[in-house]
Formats: structure tokens, sequence, C-alpha cells
């Protein structure tokens, strides 16, 4: 026993070394994409485009970190993206008929219910996570059709716009919800027995569930906190385009899971953080303004992101090799 505990320690802080050393790789990655951005163009870092980087980052790195919970365990949710539209056509339908004390809550809790369905019929049902939430997709993405008739649903309340659009203090209001997300759901997994149940049942499910993780109940937590972030996002969305459209949000759980995984979240479960998700989002946002700024077709744009995630892959993935 003398000799297993300082291997253990040992053990512990070649963990915490690599973990820091991803991260800082990352994030030697998003200060070098940000000096090649101010060399290609001399607008990017001007204040005006650093806010609208954020508002434009702000619904991908919210479902992202909803993802990051996700992947934490091991799993995966591909319908994001369609829980997204799902809220997007219920927040301007009942903004309608109800306003916003209705429309705000209700909206949310469908994204609840939708990651409640994931999570039951992984944790309970074993369904594979890529197989139930791909179902998920289909179902959430074909009920916004069937909800809207494919008619999209304008949205005219004023104050409802300004949650998109607004600013305080100098700030657009999605980057500061994406922040409170993001404070929120890492305090979580740092500083809670969930969160650390979350890393357990990622690292080796069977270890935790034998250490009387209860695996169940923990992974079906796990979805519907996805889903409530994919509403949440649903929420920015609708604000910021004013209308409730059923294809709202198509794609969006590849760019969400890029941004997890180019933030150095292992595919594979159990390590990775929700800060590493905030600069992958960082990263692919920078990127794409670049891009944009600099006058590459949208079309190549699409080929330097996937590039972009196999190379992360491939380095994050190079100390397990080793």
């Amino acid at each position: 026993m003398s000799r297993s505990l300082p291997a253990l320690r040992r053990g512990r802080l070649a963990d915490a070394a690599s973990r820091l050393h991803k991260q800082a790789g990352v994030v030697l990655a998003l200060v070098l994409l940000v000096l090649a951005a101010t060399y290609a163009s001399d607008r990017f870092l001007t204040v005006p485009n650093l806010l609208n980087v954020l508002r434009q980052v702000a619904i991908v790195g919210i479902l992202a970190v909803g993802q990051t919970f996700a992947i934490l365990t091991a799993g995966i949710d591909l319908s994001v993206g369609a829980v997204l539209g799902l809220s997007v056509v219920l927040f301007a339908r009942l903004l309608e008929h109800h306003g916003l004390v209705v429309a705000i809550p209700l909206g949310l809790l469908s994204g609840a219910v939708a990651g409640l369905v994931n999570g039951i019929g992984i944790a309970y049902g074993g369904i594979p996570p890529f197989i139930m939430t791909l179902g998920m997709l289909s179902f959430a993405r074909g009920l916004a059709f069937i909800y809207t008739g494919g008619t999209p649903i304008p949205i005219l309340n004023e104050d409802f716009y300004d949650i998109g659009n607004g600013y305080v203090l100098g700030m657009p209001i999605p980057a500061l919800m994406l922040i409170a997300a993001l404070f929120a759901c890492g305090v979580v997994l740092r500083l809670t027995p969930f969160g650390r149940c979350v890393y357990a049942i990622g690292s080796n499910e069977a270890a935790a569930r034998l250490s009387g993780v209860a695996v169940r109940r923990y992974k079906v937590l796990v979805y519907v906190i996805c889903g409530l972030l994919a509403a949440l996002a649903g929420l920015v969305y609708a604000s910021q385009l004013s209308v409730g459209t059923p294809i709202a949000g198509q794609g969006y759980e590849l760019d969400a899971i890029a941004a997890v995984v180019v933030g150095g979240t292992s595919l594979f479960g159990g390590a990775g953080s929700v800060f590493g998700t905030f600069v992958g989002t960082l990263i692919i946002g920078v990127l794409a303004n670049m891009l944009n700024l600099t006058g590459v077709d949208p079309f190549v744009q699409q080929l330097f992101k996937g590039a972009l995630i196999v190379i992360a892959v491939f380095v994050m993935s190079r100390p397990s090799r080793g």
C-alpha cells in the first residue's frame, strides 16, 4: 500500500500536467490565430468587430457547453440543432399569443423535455447515444415543420428582440448569456459531486457504477442540461433573426461538436473542460471572421473548418498514443 500511494499521486500529477499542457496548446493556437487575423486584416482588431465575433459565436458556444457534458460521459448529442429549431418556433408562436412571460419558460422547457427523452432512452433503454439523439434530431425537426406547416412565423415583440441584439454595459447580451452559461457549467463540473461523477462516468462507467455512482440518473441529467442549453441557444437565435423558422439550427450540432473537440475534450469521455470548449468556440469564430474579412469564398471556408477539426483531433490524441 505504501508503494501504491506515491504511484497514485504521480499518476494524478501526470494527468494534471497533461490537462494543463493541452489547455495551454489550445490557448496558444487561439493566440496565433488572432495574430494571423490581425495581420490579414486591419479591421479585425477593432472593438466593433471583436464584439461582433462574440455575438456570432454565442449560439454555437451555448450549444457547445451542453455538448461538453454529453461528450465528457463518452456520449454525444446530435439533436441539439433540431431541438434549437423546435424551441425557436415555439418561442415565435407563444410570443404571438401569450407574450414573454409564458413564451420563454415554455420554450426552455421544450428543450429540457427533449433532453429528458434522450437521457431516458440512453440510460434506461440502453440505446446508444448516437442512435437515440439521431432519432431525436429527426423527431424534433419533423415536429417543428408540423407545428408551423413549413411556414416561418414572424416575431414582432420588440422586448424579445433586445435579448439577441441589445447591449449591457457595452457588451452584447448574447455574449453575456454565453459567459453566464460557461461560468455556471464550469462551477458545476469542477466544484460539485455531480461534476466529478460526470468525469468518472466518462473515464470508466463500470468502475463509476461499482463505486456507487448513480450512472443512469446522472446520464439523464446530462442530456437534460444539453437540451436546456439548446433551447437557450434557440432563444438567442429567435431573438436575433426575429422569425421562427423550422429550419433553424440545421448543421449547428456539427459546429458545437467541432468547438468541443477543438477545445481539447476527448471524444472518448472523461477529459475536457468548458474553458477549453470556450476557447475552441473562439478559434472557430475567429477563423470564420478572418476568412470573411479577407473575402474567402464561403464554400472554401468549410474546407478550412474541416481541416481544423482533423488537425485538432490528431494533435490532442498524440499524448494518449505515446
